[in-house]
């Protein structure tokens, strides 16, 4: 993508204090440190900052290109394509002699590795780490860990320090063990240096990664126009969303809970400490909400200065209002809420909050002296620990919507301040390992992939590709057909790929873990990934990801499923038949009684006067699948209608 030469970047105020300054040295931006990788064969994007108007040359390997820093003492160029090689030096000097260089910078390959916790997981906690670490050594293997970060609008650096290593014992072990091992395997046969940036967030969702421009495309307008508030505005933009909360709450409840004049039944909280250690049977592994209540007196002098809420921690979303009127909702970490003037009263006032929490302990807990009404001056009325009430929601099992500003399932937020400050960096290619934390709504998820990759690619170049890990399996293998979440995102994720000339999928449903939604086998996965860069990005005309459905038709008493992209024939392993095959009549399925491989084809039994509109594989969150092909590759999930 080209971008104006000035205009086109810029650099946080907060983060870059120099630009106060009258005059100051020139500077590259952080992600052109020492031991960088900058992409080869196109050209380079740099960008820094410096003195405001001040005559700028920035030089690699003899080609300079000249520019002026803008009244913001920002600036840009590019620098023309270079083929593969290095070490050079990135160099931007001024007039006056001041300098700002990087070293050991090479020219190949850049990839961006990102998604949520699988693609964070390091190579450390991977199997046979030791031995991966301690052979560590490849020069032409650069690594930079973006930390994580968000916000609510994008920003033009990076708030956290980040800088350039070459691969080692003393930086592959922390790095993106899938990243790592997917660069490992594809300088076997593409000697040109790799340059890793990893951007991962474990539990985020696909929309906090994406742009607002690509989120209002997919109908998140009036959900942005709050989140863009919330930078002005937020007592006003968290009335907004709780008034969104209420409705959604009123669509599948008659009560409301947070009102002051709520006539349910409320229990005294055994201890401000997760639920599950309460002592009661009914959430000792409960994963949902629970609603918290309190009510507080206040003199007139308090109300009149009360200003804000600190809850402390609630692990791990919640939706807290205060008489009756929402005044916050955030997913992590310490909760404080600015109040609407006027709110407080003096007498009793009522603090609702609704805790939702997926994973492991939940509830409001933490220090006591967290959880207080501060005041104007800073002092604090401390909120009672004793007079906390408790409700169980078990009936609404509906996940609850989340702030748009929240850090993992927000909108946009996490791609504000991992990705956005990355500006058009070269690269040419993208991993992209997430999907987890949006299988409660599999079948939006392939408009979402497919709008990161546009959205990527305006930032990024439009030939930029994307290679995709679809979802390994997790939980417990089903015993017979059903919905599934996971299913349905596999299902996406192919669908988004496959329509997709620039871009490859990594099919891992058997590389998962039943018990372990982080798997170890990150080894298999990068080599897979590799196979299809190869494919998809340097031309190889092995199939990119093993057997895939072309067709289906029906003969006589069988229906046939017909395979692209097989390496030699179909097989079958521990069995003389493929499992997993469903014939389905709308949402009624039932396993086929016999699935028979031959050649690129699978002959399922359907007896005449079978209805079958669709056949499903491996339809499930954790599927048993034993169809592979002569190279070792699964045939992955998929589900296809029967003409």
């Amino acid at each position: 993508m080209q971008r104006p030469v000035v205009a086109a970047v810029t650099l946080l105020l907060a983060a870059t204090p120099a630009f106060a300054q009258s005059s100051a040295a020139p500077r590259l931006a952080a992600i052109f440190s020492d031991h960088a990788v900058l992409q080869r064969d196109r050209p380079i994007p740099v960008w820094g900052d410096g003195t405001p108007g001040a005559a700028l040359t920035v030089e690699l390997d003899g080609r300079a290109v000249r520019t002026a820093a803008d009244a913001d003492g920002r600036w840009r160029v590019e620098l023309p394509a270079h083929a593969a090689g290095g070490p050079y030096v990135l160099r931007v000097r001024d007039a006056a002699g001041g300098e700002a260089t990087a070293g050991d910078i090479l020219v190949g390959d850049v990839w961006l590795c990102s998604g949520q916790s699988n693609m964070e997981l390091p190579v450390e906690r991977s199997l046979n780490a030791p031995s991966v670490i301690g052979a560590a050594g490849d020069d032409g293997i650069r690594l930079v860990t973006v930390q994580k970060d968000f916000d609510v609008a994008p920003l033009e650096a990076f708030r956290n320090p980040l800088g350039w290593a070459a691969a080692s014992p003393a930086s592959v072990g922390s790095f993106s063990a899938v990243c790592y091992y997917f660069a490992q395997d594809l300088r076997r046969d593409h000697a040109v240096p790799m340059g890793l940036i990893s951007s991962s967030w474990g539990g985020s969702n696909i929309e906090t990664w994406m742009s607002p421009k690509a989120l209002a495309a997919q109908g998140y307008g009036d959900q942005l126009s709050i989140l863009s508030e919330m930078a002005t505005d937020p007592v006003a933009a968290q009335g907004r969303w709780g008034l969104r909360w209420q409705a959604w709450w009123d669509g599948l409840a008659r009560d409301r809970p947070w009102s002051p004049d709520d006539a349910g039944q409320w229990t005294p909280v055994p201890a401000m400490e997760p639920w599950e250690r309460w002592g009661v049977p009914a959430l000792a592994s409960y994963n949902g909400m629970v609603w918290y209540r309190l009510d507080i007196d206040l003199t007139a002098e308090q109300a009149a200065a009360g200003r804000s809420l600190s809850l402390g921690y609630v692990d791990e979303a919640d939706q807290t209002w205060v008489n009756g009127v929402a005044v916050g909702a955030s997913g992590s970490g310490d909760r404080l809420y600015a109040l609407p003037a006027g709110l407080l009263k003096a007498g009793r006032n009522t603090v609702v909050v609704n805790a939702y929490d997926t994973w492991e302990v939940g509830g409001l807990y933490g220090p006591a002296e967290k959880r207080a009404l501060v005041l104007a001056d800073g002092g604090r009325v401390p909120l009672d620990p004793a007079g906390w009430r408790y409700r169980l929601a078990s009936d609404v099992t509906a996940a609850p919507p989340r702030g748009p500003w929240s850090s993992t399932s927000g909108l946009t937020t996490i791609g504000n301040a991992m990705i956005a400050p990355l500006h058009d960096y070269a690269m040419r290619g993208a991993l992209w390992y997430q999907g987890e934390s949006n299988t409660g709504a599999g079948r939006e998820y392939q408009a979402l992939l497919s709008g990161l990759m546009a959205d990527w690619r305006e930032r990024f170049g439009a030939d930029l590709s994307f290679l995709v890990v679809q979802l390994a399996n997790f939980g417990a293998p089903p015993t017979a057909p059903g919905p599934s979440g996971w299913a349905e995102l596999r299902e996406s994720q192919r669908l988004a790929v496959a329509a997709d000339d620039n871009a490859g999928l990594a099919v891992a449903i058997e590389l998962g873990d039943r018990w372990d939604i982080h798997p170890a086998q990150k080894q298999e996965l990068g080599r897979r990934l590799a196979r299809a860069a190869r494919h998809v990005v340097y031309g190889d005309p092995a199939p990119p990801s093993g057997p895939v459905p072309a067709s289906v038709r029906r003969e006589g008493d069988e229906i046939v499923v017909a395979f692209d992209d097989v390496t030699g024939t179909l097989k079958t392993l521990s069995g003389a038949q493929a499992i997993g095959f469903e014939l389905c009549d709308g949402e009624d399925c039932r396993y086929a009684p016999s699935a028979v491989a031959s050649g690129a084809e699978v002959r399922l039994a359907a007896p005449a006067g079978t209805t079958v509109s669709e056949v499903r594989f491996c339809w499930a969150d954790s599927p048993v699948c034993n169809l592979y092909d002569a190279a070792g590759l699964p045939a992955g999930p998929f589900r296809i209608d029967v003409p």
